[in-house]
């Protein structure tokens, strides 16, 4: 595959939950406070982070990011780190915790909280011209969510797995996708936080990816990586910026 070339990109693919959208990580904690397990929401959010390249290691074996076993191991993995307890007793609460904050088939409900700094950066990129595209594992909620959140009007189209019928790393789910959007996948980029999903899934379709790593919990990975869907939007109007300037100087000399 060619190297990225940030300037020439005029569609991007959006991940949705831990791109666009987090859990609410305040809410979680509330809940935990009841069930006599107080923490900070800022510690579960930091522990979520650090668990997706766990979670990538399912998907690569063939789980799938909606089901209900991979939840529930993100939940002991997280309530493992935040509270620093031992996992039988995280398994223990995760399994009273789950229902509280979990509604099957309504998944807006606990994926609500916009990430800082994404709507600012979502409009920066649709004034200056790209697409947007959100590509995403849901269960048939995520376009309604996103509406909810205020996300919706920056966007172009949405893709929700359990809509189309496909799951990342399919790479049907983004030739849907592509055809839908009917942009040129040579100029198009997909960003997401997950990697079996996002970026093995976007290769398979003959698209770059970028891999979101906010806190540096993935090591060395063989794509681009970026720390938030801002950083993303900066490097891509950034370098939109550097070409036009060379071509005016070239067209001056």
């Amino acid at each position: 595959m060619s190297p990225l070339r940030w300037s020439e990109v005029d569609t991007l693919f959006l991940d949705a939950g831990g791109t666009l959208i987090s859990m609410d990580f305040p809410r979680i904690a509330r809940e935990l406070g009841v069930l006599g397990a107080p923490c900070e929401w800022q510690a579960l959010a930091r522990a979520e982070a650090a668990v997706r390249p766990l979670v990538s290691r399912l998907i690569a074996g063939g789980g799938s990011t909606e089901g209900r076993d991979t939840f529930a191991y993100v939940v002991d993995q997280v309530l493992l780190r935040a509270l620093e307890r031992e996992l039988p007793a995280c398994r223990s609460l995760a399994d009273q915790l789950i229902p509280r904050i979990r509604v099957p088939g309504r998944s807006l409900e606990l994926w609500c909280r916009v990430l800082p700094g994404v709507p600012q950066a979502l409009a920066r990129l649709r004034d200056s011209g790209l697409r947007l595209v959100v590509v995403s594992n849901a269960d048939g909620t995520v376009e309604e969510g996103l509406t909810r959140v205020g996300l919706a009007t920056h966007l172009d189209l949405v893709i929700d797995s359990s809509v189309v019928g496909f799951e990342k790393p399919d790479p049907r789910i983004f030739h849907t996708a592509l055809e839908r959007a009917g942009c040129d996948p040579t100029r198009t980029l997909h960003v997401g936080d997950v990697y079996a999903a996002d970026v093995i899934g976007a290769r398979a379709a003959g698209l770059p990816a970028v891999l979101l790593d906010p806190h540096g919990d993935w090591g060395e990975v063989d794509c681009e990586v970026a720390r938030d869907v801002p950083e993303v939007a900066e490097r891509i109007l950034a370098a939109r910026v550097r070409t036009a300037r060379n071509q005016e100087r070239e067209t001056l000399r």
